[in-house]
């Protein structure tokens, strides 16, 4: 894995340090094991700021590949549950069915955007339309993340430092 993600930031001749790190945090938080990625993108940032771009596409690509294993996983269950039990066609699934893949551009809401994927795969949704409306909507995420906490002065995150190192 380690040597895949080298040749791949090799090829956009990207920095491979930090960059991975980046990449899996955003992937792995993408999926249902609960787990932030903005701290470590806003790290990045810090550290280096003249690659804020490309960190942010970075993250937005591996939540974004994230996103779309939860909704491969969603195509995959829903297949192997009506081999069992035959179709469905409830209340919410119609709701979510009618709102199509622009519900995806809400996947980046903690708690509710990775079922929400999951859901888009289970309702089969068409994969292209889905990927684009997860794409902006993790985009849009990470930007505004990145933006609230550069808000937040130097002073309280050295102050943060500190009391974590005393603890």
């Amino acid at each position: 894995m380690e040597q895949i993600l080298s040749q791949f930031f090799d090829f956009f001749g990207m920095p491979s340090i930090g960059l991975p790190a980046v990449f899996i945090s955003a992937f792995i938080s993408a999926t249902l094991l609960p787990m932030g990625s903005e701290p470590m993108l806003f790290g990045y940032i810090s550290l280096n700021p003249d690659l804020y771009w490309t960190a942010i596409m970075v993250a937005t690509i591996g939540n974004t590949l994230g996103g779309m294993l939860d909704w491969w996983l969603g195509l995959m269950s829903r297949n192997s549950f009506e081999s069992l039990k035959g179709p469905t066609n409830s209340r919410m699934q119609r709701w979510l069915e009618e709102r199509g893949p622009k519900m995806l551009l809400l996947s980046w809401l903690p708690g509710f955007g990775d079922p929400l994927c999951l859901a888009a795969g289970w309702l089969r949704l068409p994969w292209l339309p889905c990927l684009g409306y997860m794409t902006v909507g993790k985009l849009l995420r990470y930007l505004t993340m990145t933006w609230l906490l550069t808000l937040v002065p130097n002073s309280f995150w050295h102050q943060l430092g500190h009391w974590l190192h005393i603890i």
